[in-house]
Order: structure tokens, then C-alpha cells, then sequence
């Protein structure tokens, strides 16, 4: 859910009707197929984590690759299955987290409460060469 006022609204609402349809036992099915879905979302997260948590902070195998995956209004935790590892805080406001490749080019991120708002790509100028 994009919105948590939603979700928590939704919750309430099976809930509530739980209690019509079937009184107290169906209070406690709600309750516990609440329970459930926030077990499966803390496991969805840890999973993103530990997967992310096995590579060189900030380093990702194409930064162009992952440029153009990114989406306006993507959280970090959809961000991070893209990139297999946990960028580098770049600065806390505005919220910035970058990625680099092994070739010398960098995304840089910029969240803005919780949601991707831009972001930028760079590139090392090449080492300009010598006379021969």
C-alpha cells in the first residue's frame, strides 16, 4: 500500500467487519490476518537486507543499468533490490544516498519523505592522454 492511513484503515474496517459477521471469533480472524500480513512485510524487508547486506556498501555492477530502472516515488526498500547493496549516505538533508560502479560512474539519490524524488547520473571524465 502506498498510503499507510489506507492500509491501517482497511485493517480496521475487516476487523470491524469480523465483528458483524461472526462477533468475537471473527474479531480474532482479523486480528490474527493482520498479525500475518505484518509478519510477511517485516520478512519481505529483512530478506531485502540480508540479500543487500552481502556487497560493498555503495557499490553496484552498472550504475547506467540502474539509472534507468529508477522511478519517481520508489521507496529505498524497492530501490535496494535493484542495486544488491546498501548505498552511501551522501547527505541527510535532503536525504541523498549514491552508488557507484566499478567504471567510475555514480547515481546519486535524493529521497524526499521516503520517496524517490530525483536522481543523477555522473561519469569520471577519461584520463586525457599524452603526446606518444
Amino acid at each position: 500500500m502506498s498510503n499507510p492511513i489506507i492500509g491501517w484503515g482497511l485493517a480496521v474496517l475487516g476487523i470491524a467487519a469480523g465483528y458483524v459477521g461472526w462477533g468475537w471469533p471473527g474479531v480474532l480472524l482479523g486480528f490474527t490476518v493482520l498479525v500475518f500480513w505484518l509478519l510477511l512485510q517485516f520478512s519481505r524487508s529483512l530478506r531485502v537486507l540480508k540479500k543487500a547486506a552481502g556487497a560493498p556498501v555503495g557499490h553496484v555492477d552498472s550504475a547506467v543499468m540502474l539509472h534507468s530502472k529508477l522511478k519517481t516515488g520508489m521507496t529505498l526498500s524497492q530501490v535496494l533490490p535493484l542495486t544488491r547493496s546498501l548505498g552511501t549516505r551522501l547527505s541527510d538533508a535532503p536525504e541523498r544516498w549514491g552508488w557507484a560502479d566499478p567504471g567510475g560512474a555514480r547515481v546519486s539519490l535524493e529521497f524526499d519523505g521516503g520517496k524517490l524524488q530525483s536522481w543523477t547520473l555522473t561519469r569520471d571524465e577519461p584520463a586525457a592522454e599524452g603526446p606518444p
